[in-house]
């Protein structure tokens, strides 16, 4: 494992990305969650079901995973709600585990020490303006290997910003990487971070192989305003900024996608969390990555997009149990790059990996719900950083080692 440490200054451009971000959202009052208490709740039967999908028209309910039977769901409960909730219960004779008595101590504890810091080490979760210093720093100091690439705008106006490494200047073979779209996953932004450091830094023979076999595109921040938003303003924020209703704003980016948009896994709802806007690509965030995404003149031969929690690996499609057509290649790749997460489907239409492998059709398409298994969920410790980094390298060596034996080889 290696870790280069960078000194971080703000750039004038980045000052003003800062300013106008920050404008943008300081009439909002800061959330806070004291009080509010963390439960797992399991589901094996039909009136458990129904009374937990009646939950979720509640706001005083915070779901962290879509209620599924014979499955668990990790739910935030204000205070007001802690009676109603452990009746409901209790009716109907639900399994529930406390799982965090205070949840603002645990976001207070998750990121500590952060401001101040003049490194970028992967020992804390910065903000969006640290990230892209750190991003452009990169390309300033290593221009034969680093480009910054835009794949977009915000709702904001905040740049979309991604990094293009390219070791090999006859590679015409590329894999994407993105993360962030759903703004409370911090560890997602911090991993594939780490991931584009280990490409560019890591001496070991199997990270130098797989570095300069590809052309890397890795966007770590694809919803800025509501990553930003959710270190300033609300920690549990999904949505991006943008406002429907006067009371409720912020549109699911990854159920906005033109692949069976709004068809299962979301809601109609404009304050609910899986809101997929009022129609497909209604979002200047998803519909600019699409474009973005189309331009790449090299064969994109991967699309991984990284979320958080579960420690799962998923493959297409998320809309239905369909198996892709090539399902057991997909299957076989993914046991060599499991190291220390699972793998099952997860029921999701209008998403980004299932219109990426549609509209352009890479044949490796993988979604990785990184750390943890739902002590934390979305609240994973800082120190939890780079173990999590560490597993996904040794995963995506895996991965493309078994991708070239398969046949899915890179073509320089």
């Amino acid at each position: 494992m290696t870790i280069r440490m960078m000194m971080t200054t703000m750039t004038p451009m980045n000052r003003l990305y800062a300013f106008l971000l920050l404008a943008s959202i300081s009439a909002s009052e800061k959330v806070r969650y004291d009080g509010h208490k963390l439960y797992k709740v399991h589901v094996d039967n039909h009136d458990s079901l129904n009374a937990l999908m009646n939950m979720q028209e509640d706001e005083d309910y915070n779901f962290w995973d879509l209620p599924r039977m014979n499955d668990s769901s990790l739910i935030v409960i204000a205070p007001k709600k802690i009676d109603e909730f452990e009746k409901i219960v209790n009716s109907n004779k639900m399994s529930a585990t406390l799982m965090m008595d205070d949840l603002q101590r645990y976001i207070d504890e998750e990121n500590p020490n952060v401001d101040g810091r003049a490194t970028f080490d992967w020992t804390a979760y910065y903000r969006l303006n640290v990230i892209y210093q750190w991003m452009e720093s990169l390309a300033q100091e290593h221009s034969k290997i680093v480009k910054i690439v835009n794949g977009g705008v915000s709702t904001l106006g905040t740049p979309i910003k991604g990094l293009k490494l390219r070791f090999n200047p006859n590679q015409n073979t590329s894999i994407f990487l993105e993360s962030g779209i759903h703004a409370r996953e911090w560890i997602s932004v911090a991993t594939t971070t780490y991931v584009a450091n280990e490409l560019l830094f890591n001496e070991d023979p199997a990270v130098r192989t797989l570095a300069e076999s590809y052309i890397w595109y890795i966007f770590p921040i694809f919803n800025p305003d509501g990553y930003e938003y959710s270190h300033t303003t609300n920690r549990l924020w999904r949505k991006n900024l943008k406002r429907y209703t006067l009371r409720c704003k912020g549109v699911d980016l990854n159920r906005n996608w033109e692949s069976h948009w709004a068809e299962i896994g979301t809601n109609s709802n404009p304050c609910a969390e899986t809101y997929p806007g009022p129609e497909a690509f209604s979002e200047i965030e998803s519909k600019s990555m699409s474009r973005f995404l189309k331009s790449i003149p090299e064969k994109l031969t991967a699309y991984l997009a990284f979320h958080s929690y579960s420690q799962l690996l998923l493959i297409p499609f998320g809309h239905s149990n369909e198996r892709i057509d090539n399902y057991d290649d997909l299957m076989e790749i993914g046991k060599f790059s499991v190291k220390a997460l699972s793998k099952r489907y997860d029921a999701a239409a209008g998403g980004s990996m299932d219109w990426v492998r549609a509209a352009i059709g890479p044949r490796i398409t993988y979604t990785y719900e990184l750390r943890d298994k739902g002590r934390y969920g979305f609240l994973l410790p800082a120190n939890q950083i780079i173990p999590t980094g560490e597993e996904t390298m040794d995963s995506l060596i895996g991965m493309f080692q078994k991708a070239l034996d398969l046949g899915y080889g890179s073509q320089p």
